[in-house]
């Protein structure tokens, strides 16, 4: 199982103000598992990644279908889309920063968009 598997098979669990985020030397060994993201610094520290997609219906389903993650993992991205692209950013509000909540969802987000990149390739 590689390492993007594994924080994608875990849960992303409330997290507590009074929390400290992670450090970005963290941050940046965790960001090796999660493929096509990149660390902002944006006064907080975020993740980030660009999506490309063939039209609108294409991104509004994938957006839609990152929603319903966010939802079920209590943990919710700012999302941007529009024709053909969606740009997802990600941070623990709680902790004004990043912690491991963060990359598990990235790695959700990761995992649901080679399943769609293989039903789109039949």
């Amino acid at each position: 199982m590689s390492n993007m598997d594994d924080l994608a098979s875990k849960k992303c669990v409330p997290c507590e103000g009074g929390t400290p985020p992670m450090p970005r030397g963290d941050a940046e060994a965790l960001l090796a598992h999660v493929l096509g993201w990149e660390i902002l610094d944006e006064g907080v520290l975020k993740i980030k990644r660009n999506f490309k997609f063939k039209d609108f219906k294409s991104a509004l389903s994938f957006v839609n279908k990152v929603g319903a993650i966010a939802e079920e993992e209590g943990h919710h991205p700012d999302i941007e889309f529009g024709w053909g692209k969606a740009r997802i950013s990600l941070f623990t509000h709680a902790v004004s920063g990043l912690s491991e909540n963060d990359f598990i969802l990235a790695a959700k987000i990761n995992k649901l968009r080679q399943e769609r990149e293989r039903i789109e390739a039949k």
